[in-house]
């Protein structure tokens, strides 16, 4: 993915932002994907 760049402010730290970004969204998914997993391993043994 390409971000524009030339608009924007010359103090913004586009790089940091888009590792920001990238390690939010990679601790969402990996919350999402255990809560997932404990909820069927809950369905599983506790049913």
């Amino acid at each position: 993915m390409s971000v524009d760049t030339s608009g924007g402010h010359p103090e913004m730290d586009y790089e940091e932002h888009e590792r920001t970004y990238r390690g939010f969204v990679r601790i969402s998914v990996v919350t999402t994907v255990l809560i997932v997993a404990t909820l069927g391993l809950m369905a599983l043994f506790l049913v």
